[in-house]
């Protein structure tokens, strides 16, 4: 396919990630509106995020293994579909058990739209290009966490919420054009991303371990960092947003950065960001007293964490065992275990020592991730290892 058809399919596939990462954290910026809206309580709205994280968890591999045999194209623009029209229901309904319903269809495409992302956009460019195409879809969700979610809440507080999820459904509408026009009608097999560069399964596993671990330390940081630098750092409640704008700034350069580094060395990729990020929380538990050095950390473990998402989705494809899909469905799912044992450990320390506290186990959980993530040294396949393998597979297709 033409150069200019395979970047128009790449941003419509980054559209992509930026609509369902701003669906599932809307409501935590609308929520006080839609409770009164719905007349629930604020924490039956937090459930919408919840039970979303919940359903992509659990859903990622089993959904992706159910449609591994559909073409790239038509799978990802039914799911586009399926979150406009749910979506669309998310604005019409009056009733909390009907939203609910519709965000756990949202979450059910999102669990496959993820597993299928970066295997679909890394076909549309040559190999050596890999990490820059991947930086680029996950740029996507960096600008919705920086941009997005403001700008929905903003607009939901002015306009009520129902508008915010009306214009993520019109844009919604937008990027499903361009994806189904645009995108090849490729099956899932056949393309070069379709299985790993360089399979090998301990190496696999060490990078699901490697992202628990590391995004439950930045999620327990970051969950509660509005308390961290009103109470910690001495900020005004009306500086948390600005402060939060200057992370998500920081994210978006993040995600810009770490493209041709993924491309040279996606392991050292991995090992940088998740130093960065350790070092980052761990200055901050130190130092976040000082309001200037809170913010300039806080935006560091912004930048890090994303680029750590990014090299987790270039590495996938590099070491997944099997089907580069099942494989990213997996990393997925380890995410969002991440994402709960985060938020749920944070905050079973808050009561009884502090916001410091959440933000120093984050920090070491990190720490954890590094050591684990230093240990692919040791699985990592001799030479004589590969050359082996790779007779093995020589043989196998000639029989």
């Amino acid at each position: 396919m033409g150069r200019g058809r395979a970047v128009g399919a790449l941003i419509g596939l980054s559209g992509g990630t930026f609509l369902y990462t701003t669906a599932e954290a809307l409501p935590i910026g609308l929520l006080l509106p839609m409770a009164v809206d719905l007349a629930v309580s604020p924490s039956q709205v937090g459930m919408l995020v919840t039970a979303y994280g919940a359903v992509v968890m659990v859903a990622s591999v089993p959904l992706t293994a159910l449609v591994r045999r559909v073409p790239r194209r038509w799978l990802l623009s039914a799911l586009l579909a399926g979150f406009v029209l749910s979506t669309a229901v998310t604005v019409l309904t009056s009733t909390f058990t009907l939203l609910l319903a519709a965000r756990m269809v949202t979450a059910a495409t999102h669990a496959l739209f993820w597993a299928v992302v970066v295997p679909a956009a890394a076909e549309l460019f040559r190999p050596a290009l890999r990490g820059r195409v991947v930086a680029v879809v996950f740029a996507g969700g960096t600008v919705a966490l920086a941009l997005g979610v403001p700008a929905g809440t903003w607009l939901g507080e002015r306009a009520g919420w129902r508008a915010s999820f009306l214009a993520v459904a019109g844009l919604g509408a937008v990027v499903l054009v361009v994806v189904a026009a645009l995108l090849p009608s490729t099956r899932p097999e056949e393309g070069h991303a379709a299985r790993g560069a360089a399979p090998d399964a301990r190496r696999f596993w060490l990078l699901v371990a490697v992202a628990v671990l590391a995004t439950a330390g930045a999620i327990a940081a970051y969950t509660y960092v509005a308390l961290f630098v009103t109470e910690v750092s001495g900020f005004s409640a009306a500086s948390v947003g600005a402060i939060l704008f200057a992370r998500g700034i920081a994210s978006v350069l993040g995600i810009l950065a770490i493209g041709p580094l993924l491309d040279r060395s996606p392991w050292n990729a991995l090992l940088i960001t998740v130093a960065i990020q350790s070092a980052a929380l761990l200055g901050l538990y130190a130092f976040g007293q000082r309001p200037s050095v809170s913010v300039g950390l806080i935006a560091l473990a912004g930048l890090a964490f994303t680029a750590f998402t990014a090299a987790l989705g270039g590495l996938v494809l590099q070491v997944a065992p099997g089907r580069s899909d099942l494989a990213a469905a997996t990393v997925s799912a380890a995410v969002n275990v991440g994402i709960t044992a985060g938020a749920f450990v944070g905050g079973l320390v808050l009561p009884s020592h502090g916001v410091r506290a959440a933000v120093l186990i984050g920090a070491l959980l990190g720490v954890v991730a590094l050591l684990l993530a230093l240990g692919e040294r040791l699985v990592r396949p001799t030479p004589a290892a590969l050359e082996e393998r790779r007779q093995a597979e020589s043989l196998q297709l000639a029989q």
